[in-house]
């Protein structure tokens, strides 16, 4: 038997007619920039995060590296991010010239520790980068709350959060900007490359748009040395069939993840902990044990595909050397990347293949 860990194709089987209507829709409009596509996507989007506005761009990494720009965060600012987090959070910051500084998890969650963040401000600070890290919300509300109090800026990393909630509100405003990826393997992922961003802030949303088109709001007209990134119509397209496909794929993966959450109870791993206030939206279900690599090989031989989000904490990353953060730094994501373990969670995932999962993890912890 053979569980993979997210099947794309099938995802695409089972909106194969619309999908493809779609493309074939935005083929031959002729609009290959902009256009009815992309404007239909932004205005559904926006009003699906119950955000005043969406701007399209090329991925998710630009979606961070835009807004930064657009609240004039740059050299010699300083940003707080998430140290457990996929590397491109932190890279968005030293795009625009500015410094990462990390802070740990909180004590049984692999999201930011909100009380942490205050002993790290300091007068450079400008903004803080929290992570909704495996679809699971961050304590957000308390985080804009800290923002406000010392004037500095929120700009969510909503990669892998689309559709999750707190409070009963969508992520997709608490912020002053959200930051959006369509990567293809996402809750709501395109046929490619996407991304966006989305905020209650008319003058962050235009300066988004400006910033990659160019620095451009009139064509040939530059108002600043912007960017070359775009969400294309034909990515809109595909991305507006599946947004209507969000929320039942969402609560696929919410079941699953209720059954792993049952089902592998003392059996000696760490399983997620969702708070009160959050509704997550599972993009992973991850597990940790100090026997972490054994227990992932057990999976593979048994056929079932795992993958490890993320197996070397960005600090210790070659392109961070220059923070010389070196290895005991920051304990807890160094602990976490030697003993996360992403389960096999995908809408398309079938009730066998997760009974099956549960009864190898069984046998082999």
């Amino acid at each position: 038997m053979r569980v993979p860990f997210l099947d794309l194709k099938a995802a695409y089987s089972e909106l194969s007619r619309e999908l493809d209507e779609a493309v074939l829709r935005a083929s031959h409009s002729g609009w290959y920039i902009g256009g009815p596509e992309v404007e239909s996507f932004e205005a559904d989007f926006a009003a699906y995060t119950e955000a005043k506005y969406c701007v399209g761009v090329g991925n998710g990494l630009d979606a961070l590296t835009l807004a930064l720009r657009a609240l004039d965060i740059g050299a010699g600012d300083e940003v707080i991010v998430p140290s457990h987090t996929f590397i491109a959070t932190w890279l968005a910051v030293s795009a625009v010239g500015a410094k990462p500084v990390p802070v740990e998890p909180a004590s049984g969650s692999y999201n930011i520790d909100v009380a942490s963040i205050e002993r790290c401000i300091t007068s450079k600070t400008k903004a803080i980068m929290p992570v909704h890290l495996y679809g699971m919300p961050v304590d957000i509300e308390a985080i804009c709350t800290l923002a406000k109090k010392h004037g500095l800026a929120v700009i969510e990393d909503a990669a892998q959060a689309h559709g999750a909630t707190v409070g009963g509100k969508k992520i997709g405003s608490h912020g002053d900007v959200v930051a959006w990826s369509f990567y293809p393997g996402k809750n709501l992922g395109a046929l490619g490359d996407g991304g966006a961003i989305t905020t209650n802030n008319e003058a962050i949303a235009s300066r988004v748009g400006e910033l990659g088109n160019y620095g451009s709001s009139v064509k040939y007209f530059n108002e600043e040395r912007g960017v070359n990134s775009r969400l294309d119509p034909i990515q809109a397209a595909a991305l507006s069939v599946k947004l209507k496909y969000l929320d039942g794929w969402n609560k696929r993966r919410q079941h699953i993840a209720t059954i792993y959450s049952q089902a592998l109870r003392g059996l000696g791993l760490s399983l997620p902990n969702v708070p009160t206030w959050a509704e997550p939206v599972w993009h992973l279900y991850v597990v940790a044990t100090p026997e972490r690599d054994a227990l992932q090989s057990r999976l593979s031989s048994a056929g079932i595909q795992t993958l490890i989000h993320y197996p070397v904490p960005p600090h210790l990353q070659k392109a961070y050397q220059v923070l010389a953060l070196k290895a005991g730094t920051l304990p807890v994501a160094e602990r976490l990347a030697k003993e996360v373990l992403s389960l096999p969670i995908g809408p398309h995932l079938s009730a066998g293949d997760v009974d099956y999962v549960v009864s190898v993890l069984t046998a082999a912890t």
